[in-house]
């Protein structure tokens, strides 16, 4: 591509991770719409929002925003509302979307249907990762697409080496410990995908979930029977903060915390929309996160804002309250 097609490229990113790595192809000036979870680099919020949620925007409780989803999929509704008009007015060349969680973005038809009343018609680029392997190859594929080959494949590699370093230093442990990842707290669900992946290569044994295979509905007696020494808590798309906030609110799950916790399990809330959550570079950032809580060292203390451990006593207390 000519650098005055560079120039003109408008990208409309529909899903967080894929708007990161347009961040770090260093083309986030040519951002013309994206999603309402699209929050990272700091410099896309001023982009127009094209995507509305229509459950949790009052920021329920885990329970609540489960119950809401499962009403308007049973119902055939849509959980997203794709801002058509602005999506018309953006008039993209190039459009990031996905299809690996149809609860996670619009509809494919939503989108479909949008594309149709333009003009022109876009590149439609669909990501649907489940490995890091996928990941990487997508910030190549998007970079392809967006005329910038070279630098994508420069960004992949330098993820890759960067996990390739944390394996190799775990690799020499024989400690494995055991672990159990959640991403949902009410119902229970286990993460999958490459969350599994990132637990194995930073020194862990994910004793519950399983590599490349979507997450699923677990119980509180699968949690106590797998006999984790580590339970790292991650929501999907939540922070640190809202993580405690919603285990704070999860009042009814207070017996099952405090069995659990009486085998004395390492727990730790993490970050998951940064780190967990969107596949995008900064699941490398989750891999040396990882590995740093299940082998620390002295010199390397914890962003309270990345991870916090959580005392049993503190946290079964605070469930029961």
């Amino acid at each position: 591509m000519s650098a005055c097609g560079l120039k003109t490229m408008r990208i409309c990113s529909l899903i967080p991770g894929a708007t990161e790595v347009v961040a770090a192809l260093d083309l986030a000036d040519r951002l013309v719409g994206i999603s309402h979870e699209c929050d990272f680099p700091a410099s896309v919020r001023q982009v127009p929002v094209m995507i509305e949620p229509l459950v949790g925007k009052d920021g329920g409780s885990g329970g609540d925003i489960d119950r809401q989803v499962k009403e308007l999929v049973a119902s055939g509704q849509r959980i997203y509302r794709l801002n058509e008009d602005a999506f018309c007015r953006a008039s993209p060349d190039l459009v990031l979307t996905q299809d690996l969680c149809h609860v996670c973005s619009v509809t494919p038809d939503q989108l479909t249907r949008a594309i149709e009343s333009l003009q022109h018609r876009p590149n439609v680029l669909t990501l649907s990762p489940t490995t890091l392997g996928d990941m990487f190859q997508d910030i190549e594929r998007i970079a392809e697409a967006a005329g910038v080959r070279a630098r994508g494949q420069a960004i992949a590699q330098k993820l890759r080496r960067r996990v390739d370093h944390v394996h190799a230093e775990t690799s020499r442990t024989s400690s494995r410990p055991r672990v159990v990842c959640l991403e949902w707290l009410d119902p229970l669900y286990v993460a999958g995908h490459w969350v599994p992946e990132m637990v194995e290569l930073a020194g862990g044994r994910d004793v519950l979930g399983c590599q490349d295979a979507p997450s699923h509905e677990t119980t509180w007696h699968a949690v106590e029977a797998a006999r984790p020494d580590v339970i790292f808590v991650m929501p999907c798309g939540y922070s640190v903060e809202r993580t405690v906030n919603e285990l704070k609110r999860v009042g009814q799950t207070g017996d099952a915390w405090r069995r659990a916790c009486e085998q004395r399990p390492d727990i730790y809330v993490v970050d998951a929309a940064s780190f967990f959550s969107r596949p995008g570079p900064r699941l490398v950032d989750g891999v040396e996160l990882l590995a740093a809580i299940l082998h620390p060292t002295p010199d390397h203390p914890l962003d309270p804002a990345n991870a916090i451990k959580l005392e049993a006593a503190t946290l079964t207390a605070g469930c029961a309250s």
